[in-house]
């Protein structure tokens, strides 16, 4: 089993998450940052990651603005004030799972 199997339904939750903390990142923000909490565990790929943004742009959860960085428009990516509050839902959700797998898995 590939190992970024198992985070494939939660990169959703991971973004909203990064994006809750940094305030505003774009996207190879986001990828580098994942890959880096977890130690190199995670990589997401912009096939994975992109469309999950337009997804959440296209909901009302995230918008974006464009800034430009040495002469480049990068695109940043921010939480909404519904995606805040569908940001800290998510989170709750998340901790409970874990800690009902962690209590499973540690039988």
């Amino acid at each position: 089993m590939k190992k970024n199997a198992l985070y494939k339904g939660t990169l959703q939750n991971i973004i909203l998450k990064l994006l809750s903390t940094e305030v505003k990142m774009y996207g190879y923000q986001l990828t580098q940052r994942a890959k880096e909490l977890t130690q190199g565990e995670l990589e997401m790929t912009e096939g994975a990651l992109y469309p999950i943004l337009h997804k959440l742009e296209a909901d009302g959860v995230i918008y974006s603005e464009i800034q430009k960085v040495n002469g480049r428009d990068r695109k940043y990516y921010l939480l909404t004030e519904k995606g805040k509050r569908q940001q800290k839902l998510h989170e709750a959700e998340m901790r409970s799972f874990i800690f009902n797998l962690n209590t499973i898995f540690s039988k």
